[in-house]
């Protein structure tokens, strides 16, 4: 087994140090009391508060959808251009990467602009938001999904699947995703983490997303704003957990149904 050398482990103590001490320092601020409160007051206010749970809730659907539109979409294109259009990998990246040039205010009044006649009142189009997140949320999908697809033989273990007489549905349960079962991870962790945090789309839209009510709480409240940090962090991460066990659990099964 190689040993890490001496500056491999100050780097990753350096690495470890930038993100801990930032989330530790949130974490005291939010527990400090005021006059006659207890510690625990700023997690009691947020716990009890209905926009939190309504913003949380809203949150957490725009993630899911999201991560379900980067799977539906992203998956099949990349797995498909590195199987059979290899030339079109280029122009795959490039819109990829489109989502990072565009700014939110501008794709924001493109939606408007395209569908603000017969859907009715803009609150209510809760697909207009979930659409804008698929789209912000496909270049995080994409890369994760790409550096997945670079490191397996995609022709080779689908032309083995295939002379076996494996189906293409089979295929792509049996021996792609489990193959970047880590990537896909990867790119759900990013996807979550910037939807639980965006602001910019779900304000010009004019929703409460968990993003904006952590805003408008650090206005009022500076101790509920590290509060609603140090939950945010948590629940990403047992979100993250719960998503690596059903990956772990299901995709194996789902393809031997199949």
């Amino acid at each position: 087994m190689k040993r890490l050398s001496v500056g491999s482990w100050l780097v990753g103590i350096v690495a470890l140090l930038y993100f801990i001490v930032p989330l530790v320092a949130t974490a005291q601020f939010s527990f400090q009391e005021g006059p006659g409160q207890p510690f625990w007051a700023a997690y009691t206010s947020i716990l009890e508060s209905a926009q939190f749970w309504q913003s949380l809730r809203l949150s957490l659907g725009m993630a899911l959808a999201a991560v379900v539109i980067g799977l539906i979409v992203v998956v099949p294109a990349a797995y498909w251009a590195y199987l059979r259009v290899p030339q079109l990998k280029p122009w795959i990246e490039f819109v990829s990467i489109l989502p990072f040039v565009v700014p939110p205010i501008v794709l924001v009044l493109g939606l408007v602009r395209l569908y603000a006649s017969g859907f009715g009142p803009l609150s209510a189009r809760v697909t207009m938001l979930m659409g804008a997140y698929g789209v912000v949320s496909l270049p995080y999908m994409f890369r994760s999904i790409d550096t997945g697809l670079r490191s397996m033989n995609v022709k080779a273990l689908t032309e083995a699947a295939l002379g076996m007489g494996a189906s293409w549905t089979r295929i792509m349960f049996q021996v792609v995703l489990p193959n970047i079962r880590q990537s896909l991870l990867g790119g759900a962790f990013l996807t979550f983490a910037l939807i639980m945090g965006e602001y910019a789309i779900s304000s010009m839209l004019g929703f409460n997303t968990f993003g904006v009510y952590m805003l408008l709480t650090g206005q009022t409240q500076a101790q509920g704003a590290a509060a609603l940090a140090i939950i945010a962090f948590i629940l990403v991460w047992f979100f993250v957990a719960i998503m690596q066990w059903v990956s772990r659990n299901s995709i194996t099964t789902i393809g031997g149904s199949r």
